[in-house]
């Protein structure tokens, strides 16, 4: 057993607020850490939505989901939120100056043998090391969205970080219910994201240029089995999250087509106030979303031929 059995989450987003709850359901005590009152209470909320899953789809029951939220507290007061931790665990926005000063700030707030982990998939663990204070102390540990079923977790490390702090880390994945996956060389967007922000940045741009509906883009994904498609995953990643990883690497790379991506989830999306399933609304509505009702992957009738020759017909 490891001896990490009090956690601070930074940053209560949708993927902060699923590994809080979740590290609490497993036994561990959570302090849950937010710059905003209002984004705290938004992951209230959305706890209140997780301990209604974790009863219908993880087999917990009233006296579990009780002691889960006697094992969470909130804060917007970061040394509050730090000073008897044994894990921080780093879930702020995916922006690196945001991620830096968190680190900075924090740095002499820890307790001594208190360990750090990202939770970045677009950032390296090296890029943030010196400004935690404690770099063999430092790795990456990223969780996917939807934790409960989507249960693997990323491990990498720098080149300074200490073998006991993988070796701690890893066990405290392994006790939440983890699947480790060893990240065995640094790499911008580990194993998941590799593949999947060119995944997803290759369906946002059928959307961006108008060659398909987000709905006709997530049924030719949803005929293979999948419980969701691309733009469906991105309403649960959050379209924060979405934009400032798309901004990022077209900054970096000079890709107009995915600053255009970029610039499409901002203008329909963040300044519209809709964040994707954290808010109700992104390119679905929540709790009900269209790709699981009845009928979304329905052969029509011949009477929708005429409709549909026009969509075809408009180019």
């Amino acid at each position: 057993m490891s001896r990490l059995d009090r956690v601070t989450v930074l940053g209560s987003g949708v993927l902060g607020g699923q590994i809080a709850w979740h590290s609490a359901f497993k036994g561990k005590t959570v302090t849950v850490y937010d710059i905003a009152p209002d984004a705290i209470e938004r992951c209230r909320a959305a706890h209140d939505q997780y301990a209604a899953i974790y009863l219908s789809d993880v087999g917990a029951d009233d006296a579990g989901i009780a002691a889960t939220r006697e094992r969470l507290t909130y804060s917007t007061d970061l040394a509050a939120a730090v000073v008897r931790t044994d894990l921080v665990i780093e879930a702020v926005p995916e922006i690196p100056e945001v991620k830096t000063a968190v680190y900075k700030e924090m740095a002499e707030l820890l307790p001594p043998a208190a360990l750090v982990a990202t939770n970045s998939s677009t950032f390296l663990p090296r890029d943030f090391a010196e400004a935690t204070g404690r770099p063999e102390k430092f790795c990456a540990l990223h969780f996917s969205n939807l934790i409960w079923s989507m249960n693997f977790a990323e491990i990498m490390a720098h080149p300074g970080t200490a073998t006991e702090t993988l070796t701690e880390v890893t066990e405290f994945a392994v006790e939440i219910g983890m699947l480790p996956i060893p990240v065995r060389k640094e790499q911008n967007g580990y194993v998941v994201n590799t593949w999947l922000v060119p995944f997803l940045n290759a369906a946002q741009t059928l959307v961006t240029n108008g060659v398909a509906t987000p709905e006709d883009v997530d049924r030719t994904f949803l005929y293979t089995g999948a419980r969701f498609g691309p733009l469906g995953m991105m309403d649960m990643i959050g379209m924060k999250t979405a934009y400032d990883v798309l901004a990022h690497w077209a900054g970096k790379t000079g890709d107009a087509q995915m600053s255009a991506n970029a610039e499409y989830i901002k203008g329909n999306f963040l300044d519209q106030g809709l964040l994707g399933l954290q808010t109700g609304k992104g390119y679905y509505t929540y709790p009900d979303p269209a790709y699981q009702r009845p009928g979304f992957l329905d052969v029509p009738d011949l009477s929708a031929v005429p409709r549909l020759v026009s969509l075809i017909a408009q180019q």
